[in-house]
């Protein structure tokens, strides 16, 4: 009996911890894209070009992801418009708009089928809901600054640096960077079902994206001192950028898509905003204003009530398939029960 039951314990706990796993790679994300915004901006503020990063960045990745194995262009765009945007916005506002993508992925799946919704129930109410506010939260936290909330020693370079112009050019770079994200994104899904070989298919991707990438880039950057790399914030911010980020994280992102769907997968992005913004307070010297916090509470509240309808809805779907599964035994029984009666019935008759 004691061995029965620790039997059934550590089964249990097994499958706890299967359940867990898609929560713990997500976290493992969102802490990595919190220092990609921290170190790509401290890289861009030293002068590295937006177009020299990406290319060094999915060479970093090729090669990380090489000797494992052999995706698909489009990040190339992604990365593109992201860090050229990132040259005149802080790093909190980047993770920001991040977070906005659940919702541009959210109306993207349930256009293709990939995500359901009913709006007839309270779920899909709080689906909708969500990603209304996940949007409003991310159009303040783009056009409100707000007061300052708080600042570790203000850096004059960089609140002079960037202007109001700059900052609204830098906020549309942003915003279309997360549109090419979000339709890759979207894909990922019907993709992964048709080639799920997901370290051959992130290598054809990184592969991919690195030529692209190397010939805009080329065509943008012709000067060599551009492209030449030091012991410095920049090969460490590439470094980590291709190798953690690229290579790491999106392929546990792969896998955490095929196991729970591609709206799941974002869903998490506040983590990576809450982390950025205290982290480039800290250590970029970044201010902190009342808008960011305005919209990130937006955005956290829209997120999670998406969250909540999602995993409503799947209980919902749980108890539906149970009950069909239920009826179609007990209807398997009457047909059975009534076959044989129709047997004894023809033997009696016989006899």
């Amino acid at each position: 009996m004691v061995v029965k039951r620790c039997r059934y314990f550590d089964e249990y706990r097994a499958l706890s911890m299967e359940k867990q796993k898609p929560y713990i790679a997500v976290v493992i994300i969102q802490c990595s894209y919190a220092g990609m915004y921290l170190l790509s901006k401290a890289a861009m503020s030293s002068g590295m070009k937006p177009c020299v990063f990406v290319v060094y960045r999915q060479a970093f990745a090729t090669l990380a992801l090489l000797p494992f194995a052999l995706f698909f262009p489009r990040l190339g765009l992604s990365f593109n418009l992201n860090f050229a945007g990132l040259e005149y916005v802080s790093a909190t506002f980047n993770s920001a708009m991040v977070s906005g993508v659940p919702a541009l992925v959210f109306v993207m799946a349930v256009c293709l089928r990939i995500e359901s919704l009913s709006i007839t129930e309270w779920h899909g109410v709080a689906k909708v809901l969500g990603t209304i506010v996940g949007i409003s939260g991310a159009m303040a936290f783009t056009f409100y600054k707000g007061p300052p909330l708080f600042s570790a020693s203000m850096n004059e370079t960089h609140e002079r640096t960037h202007t109001k112009q700059e900052w609204i050019k830098g906020s549309f770079l942003c915003i279309a960077a997360q549109l090419a994200y979000s339709v890759w994104l979207t894909l990922q899904d019907p993709l992964l079902k048709q080639y799920p070989g997901k370290l051959r298919l992130m290598i054809l991707q990184c592969s991919f994206s690195l030529l692209t990438t190397t010939i805009y880039g080329a065509a943008m950057e012709r000067n060599l001192t551009s492209w030449k790399l030091a012991w410095n914030i920049q090969l460490l911010s590439v470094a980590y950028c291709g190798i953690m980020v690229t290579g790491i994280s999106y392929w546990l992102q792969a896998w955490v898509i095929e196991k729970k769907g591609p709206v799941f997968t974002v869903i998490f992005g506040p983590l990576a905003l809450i982390l950025a913004a205290v982290l480039s307070t800290l250590f970029l010297k970044e201010t902190l204003h009342w808008g960011s916090v305005l919209g990130s509470g937006l955005l956290v509240v829209g997120l999670y009530s998406f969250l909540w309808g999602r995993n409503r809805e799947a209980q919902s779907g749980a108890q539906q398939q149970l009950d069909h599964s239920v009826q179609e035994a007990q209807f398997e029984g009457i047909i059975t029960t009534s076959i044989s009666a129709d047997d004894e019935i023809q033997k009696d008759s016989k006899s």
